[in-house]
């Protein structure tokens, strides 16, 4: 079963904006930190912006002040809100959430990836 999906990718000028969104199943359960990385061509992951189960916010400094991340209460959702892109943001964007399961022990789940293209 897919359990995290991404999607609100796309292509944008400079400057434009662009929202990803990541639905995760309700069959997931012990939701713990959200986030995003990017995978640029080259590149390995990095982790763009995350969310904590606080509610605690975390950006990579290239991000930071263009960059939103969110989530709804239940956290069956998770956003982030791309603003000011520019060609260096190019990359698939996956959604990344850390789940504890009943017995302490974290695990991870990924998305398939939303692409993002910033060009002219």
């Amino acid at each position: 079963q897919v359990q995290v999906v991404e999607s609100g990718g796309g292509s944008v000028q400079p400057g434009g904006s662009l929202r990803v969104s990541c639905a995760v199943s309700a069959g997931v359960f012990g939701i713990e930190t959200m986030g995003w990385y990017a995978g640029a061509p080259g590149k390995q992951r990095e982790l763009v912006a995350a969310i904590t189960i606080n509610g605690s916010t975390n950006y990579v400094d290239a991000v930071k002040g263009r960059f939103t991340i969110s989530r709804d209460n239940a956290r069956t959702m998770v956003w982030l809100q791309m603003n000011n892109l520019q060609p260096a943001d190019s990359a698939v964007y996956y959604c990344y959430v850390v789940c504890r399961s009943p017995n302490g022990l974290k695990y991870d789940l990924w998305g398939q990836g939303t692409r993002v293209t910033v060009s002219s």
